[in-house]
């Protein structure tokens, strides 16, 4: 198959997808309602984030996308997580059954995004930053689309949502599974290695594009969750309404015109240059926002926007200088790895966030988001210049 073709098949379905990622986000208020409570937001999000950590900690160190074909691991992945997703609709819904739920959803995304990302590098040696940016692009979109729906059919159920996501989902892992065979560039684990991991950790460039991925990571879903807070901090439009849903995705789903855009960008000028931008630009973001007067209409929507854009372009390009420092046949293990710290961080930081805006408000808490892409800077050009010293000597 021509990589081209590939890469649009892996794109609509990772868009499919991952619609379930926020498909409990986009019906809270309701979901609160049924269960009464008032906070669901952190525990809900939180969920799917542990799901996806369990679930790629385990494929990676079992290298499950690098041993058996990633096209099945795919649609095997994607079925099994509309399956749970649909089971929230026809289960008895208590707090502890939906968090069980959202949780199992979240660890069979863990056969969706990385393994989606590991079957374009597979296909693209030359051009994997514009692959991996539209890519990441479907997933920032497919992450804001039940946003969409909510918005479009503002009186349908959670029940509809759920629904919908599931469907989607599983044409998606239809279209990869039965449609895109394995890539002419994938070299196949041989064996199970429990050496593998401990190498990974030793090579500089990898723990460089890891390092400004973690911090990217540290700020972008903690901003995608609170996204209908902030919008009602500016605007007023209170979350569970229309106005606030089609903000929401609108700011959401900006950025993958901005993954895509960066792709094309990182081909001229690389992929590092890119990532850097974006990151420096959404810190400096998380920092304006200490400044940012509440309830500032246009302006306050304008600035959410470049948030938007700033917040998700160096996520494909960090994924590709991790698949570039890493030989062929784990590459796959590599990029889930990553996702699995870099995920896992996410969970410290919208707890921390959420606890830090009851004490301190929206405007304070989120400013601080600061600190991630601060310290993914500091530490990815420190092994940067570790990779450098270290090839020096080797000459």
């Amino acid at each position: 198959m021509k990589p081209g073709k590939a890469l649009t098949l892996i794109v609509i379905a990772q868009f499919l997808g991952t619609s379930l990622w926020f498909a409990g986000n986009a019906v809270i208020p309701e979901l609160g309602e049924i269960l009464g409570r008032s906070e669901l937001t952190g525990a809900v999000t939180s969920a799917v984030q542990f799901g996806f950590i369990s679930g790629t900690l385990v494929f990676a160190l079992l290298s499950i996308p690098d041993r058996f074909s990633p096209s099945k691991v795919f649609l095997a992945s994607g079925f099994i997580a509309s399956t749970f997703n649909f089971l929230i609709t026809i289960l008895p819904l208590h707090f502890e059954s939906l968090l069980v739920l959202r949780f199992l959803v979240g660890f069979f995304l863990a056969g969706i995004y990385p393994v989606g990302m590991k079957i374009a590098s597979d296909y693209y040696e030359k051009g994997l930053g514009k692959a991996l940016g539209l890519l990441v692009g479907a997933l920032v979109f497919g992450t804001a689309s039940p946003y969409l729906v909510k918005a479009l059919g503002y009186q349908l159920s959670y029940q509809s949502i759920f629904w919908t996501t599931s469907a989607l989902a599983l044409l998606g892992s239809i279209l990869v599974g039965f449609g895109v065979p394995d890539g002419p560039h994938r070299r196949k684990s041989p064996k199970f290695d429990w050496n593998l991991l401990p190498r990974l950790s030793q090579i500089n460039s990898l723990k460089s594009a890891a390092s400004g991925y973690f911090g990217h990571m540290w700020e972008l879903y903690t901003f995608w969750a609170f996204v209908p807070a902030l919008i009602f901090w500016q605007m007023q439009h209170a979350p569970g309404t229309g106005q606030n849903a089609i903000f929401s995705f609108s700011i959401i789903g900006i950025g993958a015109l901005s993954c895509a855009l960066g792709g094309f960008i990182a081909e001229k000028v690389g992929s590092r240059s890119v990532a850097l931008f974006s990151l420096i630009g959404s810190g400096i973001c998380c920092l304006y926002l200490w400044i940012l007067p509440p309830n500032a209409g246009g302006l306050g929507l304008v600035f959410l926007f470049i948030w938007g854009i700033l917040v998700t372009a160096d996520s494909p390009q960090f994924s590709t200088l991790v698949a570039q420092a890493t030989p062929a046949e784990y590459r796959g293990t590599a990029l889930t790895l990553v996702n699995c710290l870099g995920f896992g961080l996410t969970i410290l930081s919208i707890q921390w966030t959420e606890w830090l805006i009851a004490v301190l408000g929206i405007q304070t808490a989120m400013g601080l988001l600061s600190i991630g892409p601060m310290l993914g800077i500091f530490l990815f050009k420190k092994f940067q210049k570790k990779e450098a010293l270290s090839r020096g000597l080797s000459r």
